[in-house]
């Protein structure tokens, strides 16, 4: 049975997800990363992205995720036609590296950006890397060179941080600095090895 001992990590835009899978990884929890999922699939489906939306999207047969990026985020038809594309893919994929995974009978994370949004995944625990809305915009804003317009239309394309961390069953803040995060991440750790014992 696929997800039995899956936990879902997932936050918003710019509050540290990436960094988090890392450190959870480098204290010993193995994490399946849709992101790099999504991306494998991505530009190995370079010839349909040609076809549906142009020439300019694909360099080298890989497909330019920034380019592709600032299309979707501004075309509502785009976003769709291209999550309708690739949702199935990822979620096939993981369900299948979540059955292996099972198989060790011990807990890992499956790093779902959009867990809550897309309501895919019958996953029963999960983490939400927490950032306050105001850092949030301001580390995305740093991170991309994005306007503060921009940066606040892509962060509202999901379900506002607020929301996810009443939603948590564990949160792991990220309000502070590299140490304090790292902190963060050992004292969950330690919770899932002694629940699952």
């Amino acid at each position: 049975m696929a997800y039995e001992y899956a936990i879902a990590l997932t936050g918003g835009i710019a509050t540290g997800k990436s960094t988090v899978a890392s450190l959870l990884a480098l204290n010993g929890m193995r994490v399946i990363d849709a992101d790099t999922i999504s991306h494998e699939i991505l530009d190995a489906s370079y010839a349909w992205v040609e076809d549906e939306f142009g020439l300019e999207y694909v360099v080298n047969k890989k497909v330019h995720r920034a380019k592709l990026g600032l299309l979707v985020f501004s075309d509502v038809d785009a976003k769709k036609k291209l999550e309708e594309f690739l949702h199935p893919k990822i979620r096939d994929e993981i369900l299948k590296r979540s059955e292996k995974q099972d198989t060790f009978k011990f807990p890992y994370l499956i790093d779902i950006p959009l867990f809550f949004e897309n309501n895919s995944y019958d996953i029963e625990d999960c983490v939400v890397v927490y950032t306050p809305k105001e850092i949030q915009l301001e580390r995305f804003m740093k991170r991309n060179g994005y306007s503060q317009e921009e940066s606040l239309g892509r962060i509202a394309t999901q379900m506002p941080i607020d929301e996810k961390r009443s939603k948590a069953t564990w949160v792991i803040d990220n309000s502070q600095n590299l140490k304090h995060l790292q902190q963060e991440v050992e004292d969950f750790v330690e919770i899932i090895k002694k629940k699952y014992k």
